[in-house]
Parts: C-alpha cells; sequence; structure tokens
C-alpha cells in the first residue's frame, strides 16, 4: 500500500455519494477514536483540509449528524448509511475521510492503527494535542 497517496476518489457504498479528496499526508495520519461515537461507527480515517474534498455527485444524499458539543460534523450517505467523512472537533479546519470509501483502499489495508483518546477530548482537558489511547491492530488469518 503506498501510504504517500496524495489525492484519491471516493464514493459512499450505494455510489450516489461521490468525492475527489487530496490527502494531507497521504495515508500516515490513519486514526481510530474511542469517543462513544466512534466506537460504535469504527472507521478509520485520514486527513484533509477543508478545500481539498469535493464532492462530485450526491451531496444532496449526504446527511449530517452532530452530538455532544455540537462542534464535529459527521457526514453520511442518507441511503445506505455509510459514513464518508467530517469535520473534525480537534481541528476544525480538517475533515476526517473514511478510509474505507476511498478507491483501492481498506481499513484491513493497515496493521496498525492508533486510536485516539476522544473519551476525554483534547479539547476538554489540558492535552496540546491527540493523546493515544492504544493501537488497532489487523493480521489476516491466512497469508
Amino acid at each position: 500500500m503506498d501510504m504517500e497517496i496524495k489525492e484519491a476518489h471516493g464514493a459512499c457504498h450505494c455510489g450516489t455519494v461521490q468525492f475527489h479528496v487530496r490527502l494531507t499526508d497521504g495515508l500516515k495520519t490513519a486514526r481510530r477514536c474511542n469517543c462513544s461515537y466512534c466506537r460504535m461507527r469504527g472507521a478509520v480515517a485520514v486527513s484533509a483540509s477543508l478545500a481539498d474534498i469535493t464532492i462530485t455527485a450526491g451531496a444532496d444524499a449526504l446527511t449530517l449528524y452532530q452530538f455532544n458539543t455540537m462542534q464535529a460534523k459527521h457526514y453520511f450517505c442518507s441511503k445506505c448509511g455509510i459514513y464518508t467523512h467530517h469535520q473534525r472537533r480537534s481541528n476544525p479546519q480538517q475533515y476526517g475521510v473514511n478510509v474505507a470509501c476511498l478507491e483501492g483502499i481498506s481499513p484491513f489495508d493497515f496493521a496498525v492503527v492508533p486510536v485516539n483518546e476522544g473519551q476525554l477530548h483534547p479539547k476538554d482537558s489540558a492535552a496540546t494535542g491527540p493523546v493515544v489511547a492504544g493501537h488497532l491492530h489487523y493480521r489476516p488469518a491466512i497469508g
């Protein structure tokens, strides 16, 4: 897998929502979060600046979900329910983009993914940046 990938096309499961994204630092920003929402969502996200994602189809099918502080904006397809991206609370100038939506990339391509501490968010504590709560490991059973 090319960790240096700069740009990618993406889509939700049904293909209604499609987008093009220029990634901030390739796939090196891959992470998960353990906040109440991300624990249930289970996605691996990578970073992109707000100006670097273009919805090319299905913008009207995107649905917004917000909770708690109402600062993060989580977008998903209203037809198939797949989370495509979110505007980050920790850095409102960036989107987190679901790697499973990126063409040719799977969350299972990552052997280890850091899990950010989201239960005690950096914006709610003295932390100056993301705190890693742990790591998620994937090891294929075959191969």
